[in-house]
């Protein structure tokens, strides 16, 4: 095994033919859209100190207690019916995840209701499932409603009452009371729920560790949380010395557990080094391939896009409060590909395919020399300078020293965890 992929690193390079986009390609995307993000509303009931939408970063629409209206997203559901009823999707019945998302989207749950009840009376032949990013505030007042329509809940908490302590509420007293209690209540009035529907995502920073937060949640929950690190793009130069103070580094913090390798094994592919391996092994161990044309086509005609990016709606699609599209939450508002008016959705593939294509150009030229480039996990929208007219450096950039010395850290990882090979192959699945 060691061997052959040994050879595919090696012979990496010569994989690797570029392609821009088009836009029947991103029509696809919306044809089999698996995700629709909205940010029902921009208000939030706390104040975390390291919010992405708070004083220490840039990059995202002012924030002004808006709240989105219904007609605003009746307006999208009209303008992609017609797609999903007009042609063919890959699925027979597909399915997309309905998404909900703030500031805090339980403040805006009218809206929530209605496009629940929107899409059980429309008879379309697809699949909805409802899901929701939420701080559990006003959990226990909305409970009910969440549990008999089978929504997903991703509910924010950093651990115990210290580690919760920087998501506090506007007059700066800690949450951890409030969304402990409400928990708890959703645990034992609806456990199946509880155990199917129900995870967590904790913020990694100063007040907190990845053992500490993987030991209260199995221990109060008998949950495997998300553990996040801190956003490190968009930054306020002035507030860089609070992130540095704030910040910790997921690895690092797992490293100084004396259960080290314990944790690591809970965590699985939330284990950086694990996650590291999967990517390596997907590209290069030979053993994996992306769908049947794989299995009968040589490798070396295949055609890819550069960077790691996402084409276009091809995960999900993100609408802010003020109707901005964009490809997901995570990125600059200033990336918007289209835009949600009283007249209707202003999205012209055409637009979006040429934006999308001019950052590609911009990175061609370091992709093509970049030894990763085959398993780059690197999103254009984060490469410092994308979008002004100098020529921007990627950060993920690796030489031939840089990509040795990373395959040489994913091989000794393999060689000292060899059942993690077995597991990756057996049970990861990526899309």
């Amino acid at each position: 095994m060691n061997s052959q992929i040994l050879v595919y690193v090696k012979n990496h390079y010569k994989v690797m033919i570029f392609r821009k986009i088009n836009p029947t390609e991103i029509y696809e995307n919306l044809l089999n859209l698996k995700q629709i993000t909205f940010e029902v509303t921009d208000a939030c009931n706390l104040k975390c100190n390291y919010c992405g939408y708070g004083d220490m970063y840039f990059g995202y629409d002012k924030r002004e207690s808006k709240y989105m209206p219904f007609h605003q997203v009746r307006l999208l559901f009209d303008y992609l019916f017609v797609i999903w009823e007009k042609d063919r999707p890959a699925s027979e019945i597909p399915m997309t995840y309905i998404s909900f998302y703030g500031g805090e989207p339980l403040l805006n749950m009218n809206l929530i209701m209605a496009v629940v009840q929107y899409l059980d009376q429309r008879h379309i032949n697809r699949n909805f499932v409802f899901s929701m990013t939420t701080n559990a505030v006003l959990l226990d007042r909305y409970m009910d409603y969440l549990v008999a329509h089978d929504f997903h809940l991703l509910i924010s908490l950093d651990g115990d009452k210290a580690a919760q302590s920087y998501r506090s509420d506007i007059f700066g007293r800690n949450s951890f009371d409030k969304v402990y209690k409400n928990v708890k209540i959703l645990q034992n009035l609806y456990p199946a729920f509880f155990m199917n529907n129900v995870n967590f995502n904790s913020v990694l920073h100063n007040r907190n560790s990845v053992e500490g937060i993987m030991t209260f949640m199995k221990k109060e929950f008998n949950k495997r949380p998300s553990i996040s690190e801190l956003n490190t793009s968009g930054i306020k130069p002035d507030k860089l010395e609070e992130f540095e103070k704030t910040f910790r580094n997921k690895m690092e913090s797992l490293m100084l557990s004396g259960n080290c390798e314990k944790i690591s094994e809970e965590l699985f592919l939330s284990d950086p080094r694990t996650h590291e391996l999967l990517l390596f092994l997907f590209q290069y161990s030979g053993n994996y391939f992306k769908d049947y044309n794989s299995l009968f086509i040589d490798e070396e005609n295949f055609t890819v896009t550069p960077t790691g990016t996402c084409t276009p709606f091809g995960k999900r699609m993100f609408v802010t409060v003020n109707g901005k599209i964009l490809q997901c939450e995570k990125i600059d508002h200033a990336f918007a590909l289209g835009k949600i008016s009283e007249e209707g959705v202003l999205l012209d593939l055409n637009s979006v395919t040429e934006k999308y294509n001019y950052y590609l150009e911009k990175m061609e030229v370091q992709c093509k020399s970049c030894k990763r480039k085959k398993s780059c996990i690197q999103c254009l929208y984060f490469i410092p300078g994308i979008a002004k007219k100098e020529k921007p450096v990627c950060p993920g950039y690796m030489g031939d020293a840089a990509f040795k010395y990373y395959a040489a850290s994913c091989m000794d990882y393999l060689k000292n965890h060899p059942h993690l090979y077995a597991k990756i192959m057996n049970e990861v699945i990526m899309e």
